[in-house]
């Protein structure tokens, strides 16, 4: 059974959620929060598998209210879903930054908000169309492959390399396993030792790591938009 707090200052759009949640088989309401700070005190006591969460929230922001989560949490540590009526580029990029393991706009249809729990708590990424879109333009304007690579990457191997530039360029886990001709435990594997050495605390940041550091160039070797 799946875990689910859900996080939203409108008691409507809250309430409406914990219903999608609780007649979907295999999910069940872990808790629900209007402000931030309730969010993080629910996530420590709870322990939610997901935590559907709005981004603007009176007082702590969704964003400080997700750091908090992920660095109070232990481990297995939450996935964190990030939900606005906004597709903002500043919102992507702070929520990934952040550790967001998906960013969903509101008016998202219930079975893909359903699909988004499960393949979130598996441990995927998943983005609305429109943002991935905004994310890669984003990405694109900024300076790109002749930037060096942080050194820090130097600590990893060309197998492992390897993995975060096909999970940067938003591959499945069994999309990188097919890529690579290795299992999905393989590659599992090296994408936690990436994680370790890099310090990394979700996939999201991987993501963020492998186009700052050049090694995913937006237009040249990224996967095509979408989620």
């Amino acid at each position: 059974m799946t875990t689910v707090l859900i996080v939203d200052d409108q008691v409507l759009i809250r309430a409406g959620l914990a219903a999608l949640v609780r007649a979907a088989p295999g999910l069940e309401v872990a808790g629900e929060a209007a402000t931030g700070e309730e969010a993080v005190e629910l996530a420590a006591r709870c322990r939610p598998d997901v935590v559907l969460m709005d981004i603007r929230l009176p007082g702590m922001s969704g964003i400080a209210a997700l750091e908090r989560i992920l660095a109070e949490a232990r481990e297995p540590k939450p996935k964190v879903v990030m939900l606005t009526v906004f597709d903002l580029d500043q919102y992507v990029y702070a929520a990934l930054r952040a550790g967001a393991s998906g960013f969903l706009l509101k008016d998202t249809p219930p079975e893909r908000l359903l699909t988004a729990v499960e393949l979130i708590a598996g441990g995927e990424l998943l983005f609305a169309p429109s943002v991935t879109r905004r994310l890669i333009e984003t990405f694109a304007r900024q300076p790109g492959p002749d930037r060096e690579q942080p050194a820090r990457l130097e600590a990893l191997t060309s197998r492992e390399t390897d993995v975060l530039r096909l999970v940067g360029q938003g591959l499945t886990n069994e999309e990188v396993a097919d890529r690579l001709v290795v299992s999905i435990a393989t590659v599992k594997t090296h994408l936690n030792r990436v994680m370790s050495k890099l310090g990394l605390a979700s996939r999201a940041q991987a993501v963020v790591t492998a186009y700052e550091s050049g090694l995913v160039t937006p237009g040249r070797n990224a996967a095509p938009g979408g989620s």
